[in-house]
């Protein structure tokens, strides 16, 4: 991806949204936010370190000192210096498993919310598919929960009429 892509995606991103919408775990959020916090300061500090004056005027300090000497001997310096070079693999590795680490949280959340809604349609499915209350008979009730039968006939064999949770959360009816 070229950088001025790379650059339009991550403007056009909204993180805050993102972490929300997919409902991401804590941790991920947490390495997510720490990520674009490192990543905005080393942008800040790229930027700044362009925006400095990157040539030195030796004819200046010639002028202005009188041990031309110094001066020569800061050009040649300058132009002697190289900048040195590090070996990068140990912490592209680090970034590559942190990379493979991410995108694996990632395809388990893209799992775990596909797997959620599958699940919804089905609910929504099933209450669209399913029959108004007031249609219902006693023998559908039993069939989708056949232990209402048992307690039912244990309550009669018992004399139990009344149903305490029922007049516990609507309270008693009778006008006796």
């Amino acid at each position: 991806m070229a950088a001025p892509a790379r650059a339009a995606a991550a403007k056009a991103l909204d993180f805050g949204r993102l972490t929300v919408t997919l409902r991401l775990k804590q941790d991920t959020v947490a390495s997510l936010s720490a990520f674009r916090k490192r990543h905005e300061e080393l942008v800040r500090t790229v930027a700044g370190l362009e925006e400095q004056r990157q040539t030195i005027d030796f004819a200046h300090y010639r002028s202005v000192l009188k041990n031309q000497a110094v001066v020569d001997q800061a050009e040649a310096a300058l132009k002697a210096f190289t900048p040195a070079q590090y070996d990068l693999a140990a912490q592209l590795k680090v970034i590559e498993a942190y990379e493979a680490k991410a995108v694996e949280r990632a395809q388990q959340t893209a799992a775990a919310v596909n797997e959620q809604l599958a699940e919804l349609r089905e609910t929504l499915e099933n209450i669209e598919k399913a029959r108004p209350i007031d249609q219902l008979t006693v023998d559908d009730v039993v069939r989708a929960k056949p232990e209402i039968e048992t307690i039912v006939e244990e309550r009669v064999k018992n004399g139990q009429w009344d149903v305490e949770e029922y007049n516990a959360k609507f309270g008693d009816a009778r006008v006796v």
